[in-house]
């Protein structure tokens, strides 16, 4: 096949054929769930955690979608080998679909819209290697962020406002506790211990986070999932962020806010990659070649 490709109700279509009712719930409302899947070497990566994933986020909004995890994972493999990619991702999501617009759920015979696209996206090795600065900001999202919803407002508000400060992502706190960033899971060390958020109602419960709990237990590295505070954060002895797009990046430098237009900036620790943040670089990364991709 040639040109761009996007999933429609599980079939492919030339992308400029591919069309959302103007009544879509996920349109007017983010009535929907959605996944990303990470692509190496051509072969999708973690493919059934994310579809699983998807099962639990559409029992949440009680939407109705038989064979979801199998429907997805043939989705992903479509449009994978339908725009030839290398390393990239897979963008699926399911909406409630299309009906007049209220804001209680239509009846049972509306049909869930099944969308995706695929593109190439490349390892950011660079940025893996030396570290990225992260935003300070407080965490304006709803309190179900377990929910791999359409509802990203207040993340996008907030990797927006990073940006704008030269970040390449927000990290957040709710009432002095770190929760996340916008769109990407935290981790701090201290003492040789890994400390992430508890995987409660205020985060997603990421893939690559699960994987790396997974990975650092393998190697006797303590794990707890607590809820730690911002001094805890900015006196941790390495810091990183997690995701299936950006695997795992160190935090090098943290910027706060003043005022809205004053910025501080702070080493983290050393201002380098720490050693337990490497060791589980290095884990990932063996793990991406034993699925079969990785370059």
């Amino acid at each position: 096949m040639t040109g761009h490709w996007a999933l429609y109700q599980d079939t492919l279509l030339p992308r400029q054929d591919a069309k959302t009712d103007i009544e879509d719930r996920g349109y007017q409302f983010g009535d929907g769930v959605y996944e990303v899947i990470r692509v190496y070497s051509g072969e999708l990566f973690l493919a059934e955690a994310h579809a699983k994933r998807m099962e639990k986020s559409l029992r949440e909004l009680s939407i109705s979608f038989p064979d979801c995890s199998e429907r997805v994972i043939k989705g992903a493999q479509l449009l994978v080998e339908a725009e030839g990619i290398d390393d990239g991702i897979v963008y699926l999501q399911i909406t409630r679909g299309a009906a007049p617009r209220v804001h209680q759920f239509p009846s049972k015979d509306t049909v869930p819209v099944f969308t995706g696209t695929a593109g190439p996206l490349p390892r950011s090795l660079e940025l893996m290697g030396q570290g990225i600065t992260v935003l300070l900001l407080p965490d304006i999202r709803w309190l179900r962020n377990d929910i791999k919803s359409l509802n990203l407002l207040g993340a996008v508000l907030s990797k927006q406002r990073a940006k704008e400060k030269g970040c390449y992502e927000a990290i957040l706190e709710r009432n002095g506790i770190m929760t996340e960033g916008s769109s990407s899971n935290l981790f701090i060390v201290k003492d040789g211990t890994l400390i992430t958020h508890p995987a409660n109602n205020l985060i997603l419960n990421g893939i690559t986070r699960q994987e790396i709990i997974k990975l650092a237990t393998t190697r006797n590295i303590p794990v707890q999932e607590v809820p730690f505070t911002i001094e805890e954060f900015f006196r941790s002895d390495e810091a990183f962020i997690c995701g299936t797009t950006t695997e795992i990046m160190p935090i090098t430098q943290i910027k706060t806010l003043d005022s809205p237009d004053a910025v501080r900036s702070s080493a983290l620790a050393s201002g380098t990659p720490g050693p337990i943040t490497r060791k589980l670089q290095d884990l990932f990364s063996d793990l991406v070649t034993r699925c079969g991709g990785g370059s």
